[in-house]
């Protein structure tokens, strides 16, 4: 059973703005971030990665498409459930935004009402999260005696104290050194292993991006590239195992990965219809498949596709429409290369689509 997303968005839009000077800054984003990950926004300033991260961490309203955080809609949500919903979920705010007059303890232990942790306890995990960041000897000290390195952890620790299920984090290592910004990247990497937690970060610091779990690229609004680093080596691996991609170099079958987009499928989804035309190569990562061929009138089940299985590839290949309709058994997740990607693919070993062409056309 393929598990719910941490956060999952349809459609989601977002205006800035009033009648003639209203702009859209966000354009129909459907984003699915799994329990176990640690996702990267990147871009450009003016990008909307921020105004992304607020709109999943409840901070502002959902003007157009849907938001689920933690399986519940933030559609029409407010007061108390508002309240429950913002305490599930740890911010690091690249302004740190710690209390001047209390110490880096008392920051802590102040987030720490928020929970149900008991008193004792809640000050040992909070001494605990802040030697864990090297700040054991600056506990007492108020955020005007700490550098700008040493406020960013204690606002990383603050985040942590309550053991929220998701982390949103805004440059979270801007004001670190790369060793202190490897130390965090890696606590937030290990929370977000941890029970099936997630953590989305935004960051300009290449630095890090090494300990990514997927990385998302967003321009002007869009997200123009989505990365899944551990999928991107899993596909490579699959694609060296298609016959059709056999012969391309571990670079090469990199490339292709990275074109490729993913996602979960449900039990009785139709990917391909025969009788259409054909616009995706599909390969299967988890789950099943059946592939129905319908003959006078009449459904006959052809086969049934496994994990590393391929279809769609006849009809990108021969221009013909698809010979049978594929239905997806159970959940599972799917990755499919666009007809235009497919094509430039297979032209990466030059003699290759000809040679398709005459044994699919022969058939």
């Amino acid at each position: 059973m393929t598990a719910t997303p941490v956060i999952r968005t349809e459609g989601l839009s977002h205006y800035f703005g009033d009648d003639a000077s209203r702009a859209q800054v966000l354009f129909d984003l459907n984003v699915d971030i799994d329990p176990g990950s640690l996702v990267i926004l990147t871009g450009p300033s003016g990008s909307g990665k921020t105004t992304l991260l607020t709109l999943m961490g409840a901070m502002r309203s959902v003007q157009q498409g849907r938001i689920h955080i933690l399986g519940k809609s933030l559609t029409g949500l407010a007061g108390a459930e508002l309240t429950q919903m913002r305490r599930d979920i740890g911010f690091i705010f690249q302004m740190h935004n710690l209390f001047d007059s209390l110490t880096a303890m008392q920051n802590l232990i102040m987030a720490t009402h928020m929970s149900d942790t008991p008193p004792d306890q809640a000050r040992r995990n909070c001494h605990a999260l802040l030697e864990r960041l090297g700040l054991g000897h600056r506990i007492h000290h108020k955020p005007a005696a700490l550098s700008g390195g040493q406020r960013q952890r204690v606002a990383v620790a603050r985040a942590l104290v309550n053991s929220p299920r998701l982390i949103l984090a805004d440059e979270p290592t801007a004001a670190l050194d790369q060793k202190s910004g490897l130390e965090v990247v890696t606590m937030l990497r290990e929370f977000a292993a941890y029970d099936g937690r997630a953590v989305v970060m935004v960051t300009h610091d290449n630095r890090i991006i090494g300990l990514a779990d997927r990385i998302m690229n967003m321009v002007d609004g869009r997200i123009v590239s989505d990365v899944r680093v551990n999928d991107t080596v899993n596909l490579s691996l699959a694609l060296r195992a298609v016959d059709l991609f056999a012969r391309l170099s571990t670079a090469e079958l990199t490339q292709v990965a990275e074109k490729m987009t993913t996602r979960r499928f449900t039990d009785g989804e139709v990917f391909v219809r025969q009788g259409e035309d054909g616009d995706m190569f599909y390969l299967l990562q988890d789950g099943q498949a059946q592939v129905v061929v319908t003959e006078n009138g009449q459904d006959r089940v052809a086969a049934t596709l496994g994990p590393g299985q391929y279809f769609g590839e006849r009809a990108l290949i021969t221009g013909e429409t698809r010979n049978a309709t594929v239905i997806g058994r159970g959940d599972g997740r799917i990755a499919m290369l666009s007809k235009a990607e497919f094509q430039q693919a297979l032209n990466l070993a030059p003699d290759l689509p000809e040679q398709l062409k005459r044994i699919y056309f022969g058939r």
